[in-house]
């Protein structure tokens, strides 16, 4: 079995933040959604799991930080194409998101850019033509 990654995000209001993840491209599993907490799965291999901030709580002792304020990390998600990247960013602004919060990076073989969610927290899209970055990296001057 792969290992799956479930990124864990408080959220102010859960059918707002659901509303919006489904508009990036994100499913709603119902096996594990309740009114406190909604799965919402990118792959066979990766959820994100949306927690009220009374859900949240249980799960760690911590205050919980102002995503607009601090952060605590950074979510990257691989795409298929730079259209791809460029299609879910305008997605998560037309769904009450923030299109670009950083710089755009465009290095030809790789491109990314980034959103901010209704609650704060980044993420990421990154496309990448492997056999180029490949070659780009055989290329590169050795230090020594």
């Amino acid at each position: 079995m792969p290992k799956l990654i479930f990124v864990n995000l408080p959220v102010q209001d859960l059918p707002r933040a659901v509303a919006f993840y489904e508009a990036v491209g994100a499913t709603r599993n119902p096996q594990f959604s309740d009114d406190t907490a909604a799965c919402m799965v990118f792959s066979e291999t990766i959820s994100v799991m949306l927690l009220t901030h009374p859900k949240f709580a249980q799960f760690t002792p911590r205050p919980i930080a102002d995503a607009r304020a601090a952060t605590e990390v950074l979510v990257c998600l691989s795409a298929e194409s730079r259209a791809e990247v460029d299609a879910v960013v305008g997605k998560a602004a037309a769904a009450g998101g923030q299109a670009d919060p950083g710089p755009k990076q465009d290095y030809g073989f790789m491109y990314g850019r980034s959103f901010e969610d209704p609650d704060g927290h980044i993420w990421e899209l990154m496309w990448m033509d492997m056999a180029a970055a490949q070659a780009a990296a055989t290329k590169a001057p050795v230090e020594g």
